[in-house]
């Protein structure tokens, strides 16, 4: 439903605007330290690296995204920043060859629900972790529990039938279920697996305009309207857009959502 991970717009605005709320749950509950090297998987154009990095001043902060187009971006926006101490890999976390034992940390907005091999990837995740390091990642809960999926799916469907709102390709879901997750932690090496709810709205954007060009990059929206002709396909942009005034409120287009933040460590 989401853009699969590294496929994030280049405007800054957007992504990070839109988990605006879960940025500062995750950042409190990573707990970064000044002497701190941290991994940052599925960075996106590095807001949740960047702001790592600041923390570890001693330290420093690696961010990891399979697009390159994102890597680039936050590349370019880390040197505007003037930080020396973050670094970008366009890379995928399952294969890439990490160097062991390097990070103390490795930290995840919504970035590792893509794996092809989950375990093959937290294990590879787990290997470039010092004994005793952490992984602090968010992830969505089942897609009945957001709001923002179940109004998007609905109004992708209508009267044109289910086949609108199918969707292939990665699933956002995929570690939505907590005894599923400690099964593949565990598997990849992890210990003292932790999952707490997070209950907090997304933001679409200030307006319904904006905010129907942002559901406009889903996948799962672009897949839909690909199938449909003009005709249909305009009906579907017309419930899109009803959808979306429903949830103009005085600061924006919010969304309802439930995420959690996983917490494990390598023994």
């Amino acid at each position: 439903m989401r853009h699969p991970a590294g496929e994030h717009p280049l405007d800054p605005s957007g992504y990070d605007a839109e988990l605006q709320r879960h940025d500062r749950l995750l950042r409190r509950a990573c707990g970064v330290r000044p002497h701190d090297h941290v991994l940052d998987i599925g960075c996106g154009i590095g807001q949740t690296t960047r702001a790592a990095a600041r923390t570890a001043r001693a330290g420093g902060a690696l961010g990891i995204d399979i697009s390159a187009s994102a890597v680039a971006r936050a590349r370019e926006i880390a040197r505007t920043e003037g930080l020396g101490n973050v670094t970008f890999e366009n890379a995928d976390a399952q294969v890439h060859r990490f160097p062991q034992e390097r990070f103390d940390l490795a930290i995840s907005r919504f970035g590792t629900m893509f794996f092809d091999d989950p375990v093959a990837a937290f294990a590879n995740i787990g290997r470039t972790l010092r004994p005793a390091g952490r992984l602090v990642m968010m992830v969505w809960q089942p897609r009945e529990r957001n709001e923002w999926n179940v109004a998007i799916r609905r109004s992708l469907a209508g009267p044109d039938g289910p086949a609108a709102a199918a969707s292939a390709g990665p699933d956002p879901f995929s570690l939505a279920d907590p005894p599923a997750v400690k099964e593949i932690l565990g598997a990849a090496g992890f210990a003292d697996i932790a999952f707490t709810d997070v209950h907090e709205p997304v933001y679409y954007g200030p307006d319904v305009a904006a905010a129907l060009d942002w559901v406009h990059g889903f996948t799962c929206t672009g897949e839909a309207l690909k199938r449909l002709d003009p005709a249909a396909a305009a009906r579907v942009v017309g419930r899109l857009r009803e959808m979306l005034s429903a949830h103009l409120s005085d600061d924006g287009v919010w969304f309802d959502s439930r995420a959690w933040l996983i917490t494990a460590r390598r023994p």
